[in-house]
């Protein structure tokens, strides 16, 4: 990726950002209404960071309808990272719509198809699993697991995912083939089109009920990522938030994104987030005192405070999910 005018100048933000980013920075004032209260928050702590971000938020208001909060350049095209397993999920589960795949089906844990980086099955050490299409999509929504996107290759080709998801309207959110049509990278997106997606599948209108509960469900289990958005919660608010976070690099520096959804309190979905930025210091920093990912911790109770009790009547659709309740053994 070229190094554009926009984050060359952002190159010196992000260099002082460093020198403030071992404070957690004050959310905005109470009081102020709360698309108003977000946007100063963001502003805050997009500043702190550092970095060129590129962001998208929406919130119900308090008739139920939908409204942008934050439009910071999102139509651009980014490099999604892992926030694109998002994408390759959607493209399995529309195949197990039409009755292409089923869930339960089993595929054989290769040892040549494991990849390093997050995840959990390159810890094994020992392969030849069989395992089901749940179990993968499960570890790489859940734990972000590298060598389930190529388990996902496996049934659907890198061509037929970005065919997928050209059916399904999104213009710029594409995986990009490589030699082995079974493999790929993960691609691009923007704000726009990931809050779209994830809205929709929300709304339950992405895929079929059921094949949206099955994600949602995952996205939204408190044994996920919480070292963004969920780090201030309490396990019953972490459960309200579905939630997909994607980390690395490239040539303008560090890259921490991360996208979601919150649940009101009944159930109905009141706020959809996508913060991608990139240009970022502390590069090999993957933990949560990295500056943007402290970022993104104040937004999320930000934006979590804004939508604490809100009940949206005339929903369209609502998602539970179990409370979580420790189990010792047996």
């Amino acid at each position: 990726m070229e190094l554009t005018r926009r984050a060359a100048l952002a190159a010196g933000a992000g260099a002082a950002a460093a020198l403030v980013a071992g404070g957690t920075a004050e959310a905005a004032p109470s009081g102020l209404p709360p698309a108003e209260c977000i946007r100063r928050t963001y502003t805050q702590q997009k500043a702190r960071a550092g970095g060129v971000w590129y962001s998208h938020v929406t919130r119900v208001d308090d008739t139920g309808a939908l409204h942008s909060v934050i439009e910071d350049d999102a139509d651009h095209v980014v490099h999604g990272y892992s926030v694109q397993k998002l994408a390759v999920a959607t493209a399995v589960m529309d195949k197990i719509d039409r009755g292409q795949l089923q869930l339960g089906q089993r595929l054989d844990l290769q040892a040549d198809i494991i990849l390093g980086g997050s995840g959990i099955y390159f810890l094994h050490t020992v392969w030849g699993d069989e395992i089901t299409i749940a179990n993968f999509l499960t570890a790489m929504l859940l734990v972000s697991d590298n060598t389930a996107v190529r388990m996902c290759g496996r049934v659907v080709p890198a061509l037929e995912i970005n065919e997928i998801l050209a059916a399904k309207g999104f213009v710029s959110t594409r995986v990009e083939p490589v030699a082995n049509p079974n493999r790929f990278l993960l691609g691009t997106t923007t704000p726009h089109e990931i809050t779209d997606l994830l809205t929709r599948l929300a709304n339950k209108t992405l895929l079929t009920p059921a094949s949206c509960d099955f994600l949602l469900g995952i996205l939204r289990w408190i044994n996920g990522y919480h070292d963004g958005i969920r780090r201030t919660m309490s396990s019953d608010e972490r459960s309200r938030v579905a939630t997909k976070y994607g980390a690395d690099f490239n040539t303008l520096g560090a890259a921490r994104h991360e996208a979601g959804i919150m649940f009101g309190a009944d159930g109905a979905p009141a706020l959809v987030y996508g913060f991608f930025a990139e240009g970022l210091p502390d590069l090999d920093n993957y933990g949560a005192t990295h500056p943007a990912v402290q970022a993104h911790a104040v937004l999320g109770r930000t934006l979590f405070d804004t939508i604490a009790t809100t009940t949206v009547p005339g929903a369209r659709a609502r998602t539970t999910v179990p409370r979580f309740r420790p189990v010792d053994g047996g």
